[in-house]
């Protein structure tokens, strides 16, 4: 069984907020970049030239992530039925590309500046206006890691941690430029514009990982543990296993898969409602932002130890244990199969006793 039923409420609050974060990081970003590039111009220094390049990025990054942000929230088309989410790890992979850029050309300056010092001028109006900045950015920094972690969102945190990976390199060339005018050494501005570089291009080898492992879906840890407690916390005594649990993110939407094993003699229309109780209780837990599809499995007789349905007729051993339902045992991958008895058995079997591979798959009618 399928279900992608997102919230139309929760889904445009979440996209308001979303844009309404990204929109406020493009226009300070803006602003401070004509700031930083305006106390270059005063100083001349390599290091504030290092942190006026940076912000150049910020606003680049910025309004990629404002079109990734935008596009993200567009639904599902023939073309693209799992959504456009997948964008917003393109995204932070972009800006992660533009932060190992930018540090290659900070590195650059700050080198010429190291062997070639040279006089800074206006020091003391520069540092003031370095200093409101940084003040503004981490504000705005913390702000965006925030919102982006409450939304889910890697485009809002990867967009947050670029604007603070900005506000350390703006105190670094604080610092520096306070070295450099309390002792006099001028090629200390390009050693701090080196140092800078090297931070910058860590944070950007970041983001480029993070944009990789969610394109190529790597495994969630955090998002299965949650996934397995809700379902071992609210699991009822006829469902019998979950098995090949499986889940990933797109954008701020979740997709999940796994496999339920309820008594073999159950009706359809009664396993169909076990497996949207299943659906509901994972699309509600996250707030209508999650697709699920459930593999209905019938059990074997190997499942009796581990079975809570004490009046079935068809039990083949008594109920022994009671099987702990966690990320390890329900994302492990199991081949259910079945033996017919004598009577289920089709034309043309023998009678060795062959066994059929099953793997159940109901679609609502309302899935995506």
């Amino acid at each position: 069984m399928t279900s992608e039923n997102q919230s139309p409420l929760a889904s445009t609050k979440h996209f308001i907020r979303r844009l309404t974060a990204i929109g406020s990081s493009l226009i300070v970003a803006v602003l401070l970049m004509g700031a930083k590039f305006y106390t270059y111009r005063l100083t001349h220094s390599s290091a504030v030239l290092s942190d006026a390049l940076e912000s150049i990025v910020n606003v680049v990054a910025a309004a990629f992530a404002l079109v990734s942000i935008w596009l993200a929230a567009q639904p599902p088309d023939p073309e693209h039925p799992y959504g456009h989410g997948k964008i917003e790890y393109f995204s932070a992979g972009f800006e992660g590309a533009l932060i190992i850029f930018a540090a290659i050309g900070i590195f650059k300056t700050g080198i010429n500046h190291l062997f070639s010092p040279h006089p800074i001028a206006n020091l003391g109006v520069g540092l003031v206006i370095l200093v409101a900045a940084s003040g503004v950015n981490l504000v705005l920094g913390f702000g965006l890691v925030k919102v982006g972690k409450t939304l889910q969102s890697l485009t809002l945190i990867a967009d947050g941690k670029h604007v603070l990976t900005d506000v350390y390199t703006s105190v670094g060339v604080i610092a520096g430029l306070f070295l450099v005018q309390w002792t006099g050494w001028l090629w200390m501005d390009g050693a701090i514009a080196c140092l800078v570089g090297i931070n910058i291009l860590l944070t950007g080898t970041r983001l480029v990982g993070q944009s990789f492992s969610g394109l190529m879906d790597a495994s969630d840890p955090k998002l299965l543990d949650d996934i397995s407690r809700l379902l071992e916390k609210k699991r009822k005594p006829f469902w019998i296993d979950i098995h090949q649990l499986r889940a990933w993110r797109s954008g701020n939407f979740i997709h999940i898969d796994l496999h339920l094993v309820l008594p073999r003699q159950f009706k359809l229309y009664e396993a169909h409602d076990e497996a949207k109780t299943v659906e509901q209780l994972l699309v509600h837990f996250f707030e209508g932002n999650a697709g699920v599809l459930v593999h209905l499995d019938p059990c074997e007789a190997k499942d009796c130890p581990i079975c809570r349905q004490y009046d079935c007729k068809v039990r083949k051993a008594p109920a022994s244990q009671r099987k702990i339902w966690d990320r390890e045992s329900m994302t492990m991958d199991k081949t259910r199969t079945v033996e017919k008895s004598g009577d289920e058995k089709g034309a043309g079997e023998d009678d060795a006793g062959n066994r059929e591979q099953i793997d159940y798959a109901v679609k609502s009618p309302g899935g995506r």
